[in-house]
């Protein structure tokens, strides 16, 4: 074992004519996981992934569905994630060498699980081969001096996949062949030498989005308290984006694990249950966070000109209403839809308005004791509709009128409800997430919610 290549060489090979980073953890790793998402979200959407391969250390860095379903991949990753495995798993296979049970990685939107060793370390890893593009992403360097590598060029890729071919071929020597190949179905690889060009912007614009604003300025009797109050809400603001993110994206890599797994057959009914509800669990909170992420992105900028397309609210309703009564269901709430037919569409911003809906939902419902209720009611007003939100408790109160307490605002965008114990959207960051999306916000006593949204055949 002894004569197997750690996968450090391949970070040392990376840092390479790098100066040295002068970054600490923090940062080091926020510029990490802006990198993953300026990959996938900006890069690999838009190019074909026929035939192309992944590899990373010491976790899976993608965490997009639409790229794991495509992308043959190795990861190595730590002994102490053996409960994650199966003994047949096509996901993650054991990780004993030569177990014979190994994944076949030509099995599209799965991976092969590999050992990490301790002398590999648990530096993030990730390299991207595909016919038009080959990236390889890390992080280096000692405390103080953190760095994120990227290197695209030929002559460093080429030393990259002697070394990884090393590694396998030392640790297991069918992986070794299955990457050969793998190599081998994608062909000539074309090296992009402009895709530096392409992505240090794309990532620099991406985090000057989430960065705090710093300024440099003397500190006078003229300068405002209403200033200073901004400049700490922006550092807040940062921190809470930065937050959601780093919570999001693990539970989206999660999420599709389970996925994974519970596509295997022959499961117990029990784990198959576990799975979901797991699965379930995830997706309710990375909406919720991802919620939270966009209202303190809008709260701490000023938005250009959003563009509201025709959307078909009670259609989205009607498709929405299914897994918000089995989330409810779940707590003994019950979940009625009134919609009036033939209404016409509205003018929003469907994807945003999804994750704007069931943040609605989860606001009107969090303290309801098992036995309430929950109406959604959609009608006509005007050149508008009005989506009305009550809540009920098993007594037929509003939710307003059996509230011990109100919340708590903790800063712009959050509030906090001492009687249940909960974080949510304050108001008036909840409002101005509607406006948004193009709604107006009315909330009276005993009568819940109640959200106004333009028709969009109407003339203003």
């Amino acid at each position: 074992m002894s004569s197997i290549i750690s996968l450090s060489a391949i970070h040392h090979r990376m840092a390479q004519g790098v100066p040295k980073g002068c970054s600490d953890e923090a940062t080091v790793r926020r510029l990490w996981w802006g990198a993953l998402e300026t990959l996938q979200d900006e890069v690999l959407g838009s190019i074909d992934l026929t035939n192309a391969l992944w590899l990373a250390s010491p976790l899976p860095a993608l965490y997009e569905p639409r790229l794991l379903d495509q992308l043959k991949g190795w990861v190595w990753a730590p002994e102490d994630l053996e409960m994650l495995n199966y003994p047949h798993s096509a996901l993650l296979p054991p990780t004993r060498v030569g177990s014979g049970q190994s994944s076949n990685p030509s099995l599209a939107g799965r991976f092969v699980r590999l050992p990490l060793r301790k002398d590999d370390g648990h530096d993030p890893m990730l390299i991207i081969i595909s016919p038009d593009i080959q990236v390889a992403l890390a992080v280096q360097g000692e405390p103080g001096q953190r760095n994120l590598l990227m290197r695209s060029d030929q002559e460093t890729f080429s030393d990259l996949l002697k070394i990884l071919d090393q590694r396998l071929n030392n640790e297991n020597s069918p992986q070794s062949k299955g990457l050969r190949h793998a190599l081998a179905d994608i062909g000539e690889l074309r090296s992009d030498e402009s895709f530096a060009k392409i992505f240090w912007p794309s990532l620099s614009s991406k985090l000057a989005c989430v960065a705090p604003s710093l300024t440099i300025q003397t500190f006078s009797k003229e300068s405002s308290k209403s200033d200073l109050v901004i400049q700490e809400d922006t550092g807040e603001l940062s921190l809470l984006e930065a937050l959601t993110h780093e919570v999001r994206t693990p539970l989206a890599t999660i999420r599709t694990l389970i996925r994974s797994l519970l596509r295997m057959k022959d499961l117990p009914e029990l784990v198959i249950s576990r799975l979901r509800e797991i699965d379930t669990e995830c997706t309710e909170q990375i909406d919720r966070f991802g919620l939270i992420f966009n209202a303190a992105e809008l709260q701490r900028e000023q938005p250009a000109t959003t563009r509201l397309a025709s959307t078909d609210l009670g259609r989205m309703l009607e498709m929405l209403q299914p897994s918000w009564s089995k989330q409810l269901d779940r707590r003994g709430i019950t979940l009625t839809l009134d919609i009036t037919p033939d209404l016409p569409q509205v003018l929003s911003d469907p994807e945003r308005l999804e994750l704007m809906l069931g943040g609605l939902i989860d606001r009107n419902t969090r303290g309801l004791e098992p036995g309430s209720s929950l109406y959604l009611e959609l009608r006509p007003a005007g050149h508008r509709l009005k989506l009305q939100i009550i809540s009920k408790s098993k007594n037929n109160l509003n939710k307003d009128e059996s509230r011990t307490g109100g919340n708590s605002d903790l800063g712009t965008v959050l509030s906090w409800n001492p009687r249940t114990g909960s974080l949510q959207l304050s108001e008036a960051a909840t409002e101005r997430l509607l406006e948004s999306l193009g709604g107006w916000l009315t909330h009276r006593r005993n009568s819940g919610l109640t959200v106004f949204f333009p028709i969009s055949e109407a003339k203003f």
